[in-house]
């Protein structure tokens, strides 16, 4: 988990009697993970804390693993941390498009994976092969798509749907930035999520040997 690799090096900061700026880091760690191969370099990583059911984990341990000729770099490591942070999400698209036959026209994008510009949004584009949208307050925290959908149910006029209330009252005017998936970031992924589908025994032997 990225969060646990920035508070370890804020950690050593502070024992070294240097003040480490986190958002900085964040930042730097972030923009650094689009200067790696496509497909991380052939890393692997978890980040279940806890159960996935999409992955079929009932529990989570936190789990990063190569091959001894993976290019492992602080490039490709950085990169595989955030690809595997949609990991699950991939998965659970991928049976909405391929078995439910689901279309995603595009997304709307919002959390704190999108706060450094030209990162996150690029890898969710690539992830879902889709357009991706971040309004300019994208980065900020808080449980979004919930609020929107209560206030959808008070405010909407008579049988507006969803998407024609989310034109009206919500993304009309706003300002916002949309990126195409780019398509080597699209072949990286997928050759990703397959390393990802094939390295769940080994997630699911840590579970149960580590105890």
């Amino acid at each position: 988990d990225l969060n646990a690799w920035v508070n370890l090096f804020d950690e050593f900061c502070g024992a070294m009697g240097i003040e480490a700026d986190k958002n900085k880091l964040y930042g730097t760690l972030y923009r650094k993970a689009m200067e790696g191969d496509a497909d991380c370099g052939g890393l692997l990583a978890y980040n279940f804390f806890s159960g996935e059911p999409i992955a079929g984990t009932e529990e989570g341990r936190p789990l990063f693993v190569r091959k001894p000729d993976s290019a492992f770099t602080l490039a490709n490591f950085m990169r595989v941390h955030l690809f595997t942070a949609l990991g699950a999400l991939k998965i659970g698209n991928d049976i909405l498009s391929r078995q439910e036959h689901v279309r995603v026209d595009r997304l709307m994008a919002h959390g704190g994976l999108f706060k450094t510009r030209g990162v996150g949004q690029n890898i969710l584009a690539a992830a879902m092969n889709a357009p991706v949208t971040c309004m300019t307050t994208a980065g900020e925290g808080g449980a979004w798509g919930i609020a929107l959908l209560a206030s959808f149910l008070t405010d909407r006029n008579g049988d507006e749907s969803l998407g024609e209330w989310l034109d009206r009252a919500v993304f009309a005017g706003a300002a916002g930035e949309t990126v195409d998936p780019d398509p080597r970031d699209v072949e990286g992924f997928d050759a990703f999520i397959e390393r990802y589908r094939r390295g769940l025994p080994a997630e699911y032997a840590a579970i149960e040997n580590m105890r």
